[in-house]
């Protein structure tokens, strides 16, 4: 469908409109940004874009993601301008509380929205996955109907961020056909125009990773449907698109236009009427042109009419090749079998070893028995073990391989870990070290915001990394990520609560979960007779009772065996001590009281991890009742460090008796 080019002039105009009164009547926010971009998100929307209101979740819509979140008003008046449920009282809200229209966007606050963007370079990391996802997908069941299109929109600032980079060459190398990347070349960033910090060639650094490239002026709509329908010709094979739209930042504002001040702050009442006037608008405020609901209108019928298509053909495939059909509805539904936990607890196996080890067992067994899973490392494979041994590696030539080489890029696996949550029905999971979590804590952080199922493996979790020093030693990393809302951080120590760990990783459908490893083996647990592995998954629990405890000990990971020899030497030295193993503290806190204090017991609590001691406080009551690591570690043998820091059962038990 092609549309006029008055009547596209009337629906950018129409979006600038929209943009400037909000952002005016909020006194907040960035008008420059959805002016400057009005034609393209015109042509875009209603002419190539998939989108269905009637069912937002079709599985066979292209995917539309705002990078730049900032321009937030731009999202908002398409989705409004296309019938989503977003009505104009919403755009009159932007920005207040409870509306839906926040100043970011924000996935599962705003139908339509598909990934929260506001952190730059995230959304186009995001949108890495998306594609990802949508490949294997199509290739996995043998229907090229799944091969969704991605399109992405980024500025200076996103392309500025180290992540954009990471994505971009992973894309590139990957072949990903169907993702078109809309560069709003405006030149222009907070601080002013972009040549006070950079003079690069982003044309030409994204032709050197593997992206076609082209270049026009983005307020041409010819042009812009030129480069559009040649970057959309073959979504399956071939290279990632980049559309370069040179576009100028707050286009008809007659005094801000193509100056930092249009790019986050209202234009001002007078600035906001004399544009409307340059632009041949009305003064009213949120004014629609009765020939951008016409043109919308026809871009809905046509997308509904593609959607009846889908479905249809959908339905012959579904008879043509049942077995096949039946196992996207698994994936899509993110099936898992009911006794998922007793099966990894068997795969795991009772042999003490390094729960990095450990987790490879049970990941493996989990990708036989859930068909969303997929994973991948930081180029660390042979060290974290996340490789799936049965499957392939995803790659250019292989789109059913369920193991993902993300390279040296943390940052950007862990955005695109979230892009294939995201996509659908996938549970995809990323591993790095632990001491690298903070390359990907705002991916973390986004994916808790988000409450979507991504999975987070970190490996060589403590001091005992030995001799690769305090570079590599993670002191602060679990405390930092305990910080984050929604996340749910598991440091499980041993086979079972390792199991239990992947278990509740694949079954958490309202947020993230993080595993923390070790590098080193573990000794075997002395859990009681009968016990089983879902006592782990309540957070904590009693692993060693005592009669008349003077002292209850709590420890995660490796130091939950350091707990035990060291409760051993307390009762020898007449204080009795329990001792609990609280693999997940966020699962133990969501348990009743009566659960928790049964756990704490009535003895004086004491923590036991080598990490920032700060957290356990809240169970300890005192920082002196918390044996952990405050200061960097050393380069020795882990044995040594161990010793060195007062991680052993003698010092340990000296530490306790001294609190007491």
């Amino acid at each position: 469908m092609t549309v006029a080019a008055k009547d596209l002039t009337l629906v950018a105009n129409t979006i600038r409109g929209l943009a400037m009164d909000a952002v005016q009547k909020a006194e907040s926010g960035h008008p420059g940004m959805p002016m400057g971009m009005a034609e393209v998100a015109a042509v875009l929307w209603t002419e190539f874009l998939r989108w269905s209101p009637q069912e937002p979740q079709w599985a066979g819509r292209d995917r539309f993601v705002l990078s730049g979140g900032h321009g937030s008003m731009l999202l908002y008046s398409l989705l409004h301008l296309a019938g989503f449920p977003l009505p104009m009282d919403e755009l009159k809200r932007f920005r207040q509380l409870h509306s839906k229209t926040p100043g970011h966007p924000e996935y599962g606050e705003t139908v339509g929205v598909e990934t929260t963007t506001g952190p730059l370079g995230q959304g186009f990391a995001n949108a890495v996955g998306f594609a990802i996802g949508a490949h294997m997908e199509a290739a996995r069941f043998q229907n090229p109907q799944l091969l969704n299109r991605v399109f992405v929109t980024v500025g200076d600032g996103d392309l500025m961020e180290g992540i954009s980079y990471e994505a971009a060459t992973l894309a590139g190398h990957l072949q990903l056909g169907n993702l078109v990347c809309l560069f709003d070349d405006n030149g222009i960033t907070i601080e002013g125009h972009t040549d006070l910090a950079t003079s690069e060639d982003i044309g030409k650094r994204f032709e050197a990773q593997g992206w076609s490239v082209q270049h026009i002026d983005g307020h041409d709509t010819t042009a812009i449907r030129q480069a559009l329908q040649c970057a959309t010709a073959a979504p399956a094979t071939g290279k990632p698109q980049l559309i370069c739209c040179k576009t100028t930042i707050g286009k008809g504002s007659p005094n801000k236009a193509n100056t930092h001040e249009v790019h986050g702050a209202p234009l001002g009442k007078d600035e906001v009427a004399a544009t409307k006037q340059a632009l041949g608008m009305p003064a009213e405020d949120f004014w629609i042109a009765p020939e951008a609901k016409a043109v919308f209108a026809a871009a809905a019928a046509r997308n509904e009419q593609a959607r009846q298509q889908w479905h249809a053909a959908w339905k012959a495939f579904e008879g043509k090749s049942p077995e096949l059909a039946k196992g996207w509805r698994a994936l899509r539904s993110r099936e898992l079998p009911a006794d998922l936990l007793d099966q990894l607890v068997a795969a795991a196996g009772a042999e003490p070893a390094a729960t990095r080890a450990l987790s490879g067992n049970v990941l493996n067994k989990a990708a036989e028995l859930v068909p969303g899973f997929v994973s991948g490392s930081a180029d660390l494979d042979p060290s974290t073990k996340t490789r799936i041994k049965k499957s392939g590696s995803f790659s250019a030539k292989d789109r059913t391989g369920r193991t993902l080489h993300y390279g040296i890029r943390e940052h950007a696996m862990g955005a695109v870990l979230n892009g294939i949550t995201l996509h659908g029905g996938f549970l995809p999971a990323g591993s790095t070290f632990l001491v690298f979590a903070d390359y990907m804590r705002t991916p973390i952080r986004l994916a808790s915001l988000m409450h979507i199922p991504t999975t987070f493996v970190f490996t060589h979790d403590s001091l005992m990394v030995g001799e690769d020093g305090p570079t590599h030693q993670p002191v602060e990393h679990l405390a930092t990520l305990r910080l984050i809302p929604n996340l749910h951080v598991f440091r499980p120590a041993d086979g079972a609560e390792t199991a239990a760990a992947w278990t509740h990783a694949l079954s958490r459908r309202n947020g993230p979960v993080a595993l923390a490893l070790t590098r080193q083996n573990l000794d075997k647990l002395p859990h009681a007779a009968g016990w089983h592995a879902r006592e782990a998954l309540r957070g904590g629990y009693v692993l060693v009772e005592t009669k008349d405890a003077k002292v209850t000990i709590v420890a995660t990971g490796a130091e939950v065996s350091l707990a035990v020899a060291a409760a051993t030497l307390l009762g020898q030295q007449g204080v009795p001590t329990r001792v609990v193993s609280m693999p997940c503290v966020e699962l133990f806190l969501q348990q009743d009281a009566g659960y928790r204090s049964a756990v704490l017991g009535k003895a004086a609590v004491f923590a036991v991890e080598m990490g920032r001691p700060e957290l356990w406080c809240q169970f300890t009551g005192r920082l002196d009742r918390v044996i952990g690591q405050s200061t960097f570690g050393a380069s020795a043998p882990a044995k040594h460090v161990a010793e060195h820091f007062g991680f052993s059962a003698a010092k340990v038990a000296e530490r306790v008796k001294a609190a007491l």
